[in-house]
């Protein structure tokens, strides 16, 4: 497991600006560059994959996985790309989680296709699929993403919070004193945070640091002043920082307005998955996506709103150093 040293080493940054390539071009694009461990996001699109279905195409969601791993890599073969991502992280022979989100309903949360194809390739490349457990704040918020609960330990489980519990001793890191759950701390080695990206009403923007809202007992406690520093202390824990290694954030469907519940009349398809380690870097980067897309339907920007996301320079700060908001300092691939 990597020391908090060399995450702050890996999430340093340089920059460039990625226009679209093929997989083995951004894969030598990617290599040159890794000296100055810049923080990278990889944004893989398909505009056809939710064809004319509400949902999106199943087959489609794992291709569309594969691209965004393999660019993120640099390795063509998705297995040998989550064997390099398992291996990086830690998570051979241990229980890896998938946290995903349901909060918003089955409008507008974590899709379930996303969650099966990291399993399908999860297994594939050697993970057995007793060692994976998607999990959220309790069975209604799986289930609102599409899920079945299951506690059988030869399969994949999947199972909340709810069932798990918390653990009893209170612990602090700036304004933020939690209770964390216990698939957390006791059974999960290495965790792929699976956000949707949303607008938020307090925070401006929910993404991937926000999701860490649904790994303790008590988000609402962590709300105030538009939930900064809330985010940010909350992502300053140390059990957040060790085993929330890897971001596949789900842009399939969004909200622009209004969120983070559904609101159809503000609901689109980026048909997008967002792929990063620096959670700093991935919500600069979804905050610029959403204003584009207010800017589109004529909206205010969220600072004008009264909403500006104010936690992720805080998360950025000298103080938390979760990683880089300097758009300069982001390798950014869009492909």
């Amino acid at each position: 497991m990597n020391t908090r040293r060399e995450f702050l080493k890996n999430a340093a940054a340089g920059a460039v600006l990625f226009g679209k390539q093929n997989n083995r071009g951004l894969a030598a694009l990617l290599g040159q560059h890794s000296e100055a461990a810049k923080s990278r996001v990889v944004i893989a699109r398909d505009p056809q994959l939710h064809g004319k279905s509400a949902q999106p195409d199943e087959q489609r969601v794992l291709d569309l996985l594969d691209r965004a791993i393999a660019a993120y890599t640099g390795r063509d073969h998705p297995v040998a790309a989550w064997k390099s991502i398992v291996a990086k992280f830690g998570g051979e022979g241990k229980v890896i989680g998938l946290k995903t989100n349901g909060l918003g309903g089955r409008g507008i949360s974590t899709h379930a296709a996303l969650a099966h194809a990291i399993c399908e390739r999860l297994q594939q490349s050697g993970v057995k699929a007793g060692d994976i457990l998607i999990w959220d704040r309790n069975a209604r918020d799986l289930e609102a993403c599409g899920l079945t609960i299951a506690t059988d330990t030869n399969r994949v489980r999947c199972y909340g919070s709810d069932r798990a519990g918390f653990e009893d001793q209170m612990e602090s890191w700036g304004t933020a004193q939690v209770r964390f759950s216990k698939i957390l701390t006791r059974e999960c080695a290495m965790v792929i945070n699976l956000p949707i990206l949303k607008d938020h009403m307090m925070s401006g923007v929910t993404f991937a640091m926000k999701n860490m809202y649904g790994v303790v007992e008590r988000p609402q406690d962590l709300h105030s002043s538009g939930c900064n520093p809330g985010i940010a202390d909350l992502n300053g824990f140390a059990v957040i920082r060790q085993k929330v290694r890897l971001t596949i954030g789900d842009a399939i469907s969004s909200v622009y307005e209004g969120g983070p519940g559904f609101h159809p009349e503000h609901l689109w398809y980026p048909n997008a998955l967002i792929v990063g380690e620096d959670p700093v870097a991935l919500d600069q980067t979804a905050w610029q996506i959403l204003e584009r897309k207010r800017a589109e339907a004529g909206l205010a920007t969220l600072a004008d709103s009264g909403r500006a996301p104010g936690y992720i320079a805080t998360a950025a700060d000298g103080a938390h150093r979760l990683g880089t908001d300097q758009p300069e300092r982001i390798a950014l691939v869009e492909i």
